[in-house]
């Protein structure tokens, strides 16, 4: 099975993002997350047709439109990979950057909470510099240490280097 995995990344059909480990105490996976270069492949794939918002599959593809742009920003730059965290107790974060930059991205309008438990979990095992929960709001806000931005606004603040 490794060896499909492999021939995936050599042939730039998927990226993998490896699991990011340096926290204090809770225990992560080890296991890596691979992203289709294009959503519609692997939407093919599984014969499926149209993506209805707020639907899991529209979920999905704006954490895959999410990645691109930060692995694009990411070898541009030439800064190091992107990672995740997930622990064996049910914690995830989609998105490290530069051991400095956690992100969590929802497909969704109104956030709650609820939402925000991966990054607030990560908040009390590190001391990264920024913690971002990347959604469809309309607008910037804060709640407990976490930023909520409109991703319009996150990939502004990206690509203006104004994270990392």
């Amino acid at each position: 099975m490794q060896e499909y995995y492999q021939i995936l990344k050599d042939t730039l059909i998927a990226d993998e993002v490896k699991v990011w480990k340096k926290n204090r105490t809770r225990k992560t996976f080890s296991t890596a997350k691979f992203y289709f270069f294009d959503v519609g492949v692997a939407r093919h794939l599984q014969h499926r047709k149209g993506l209805q918002e707020r639907s899991p599959e529209y979920g999905d593809a704006f954490e895959s439109y999410m990645f691109h742009e930060l692995k694009s920003f990411t070898d541009y730059n030439k800064l190091g990979d992107v990672s995740y965290w997930r622990t064996t107790s049910g914690f995830e974060v989609d998105f490290i950057l530069e051991d400095a930059v956690a992100v969590e991205v929802k497909a969704k309008s109104v956030i709650s909470k609820s939402d925000l438990k991966g990054l607030v979990a990560l908040k009390e095992e590190s001391s990264l510099k920024h913690y971002i929960l990347v959604s469809l709001e309309e607008r910037p806000r804060s709640v407990d240490g976490v930023t909520i931005l409109p991703w319009s606004i996150f990939l502004e603040r990206l690509w203006n280097r104004d994270l990392c």
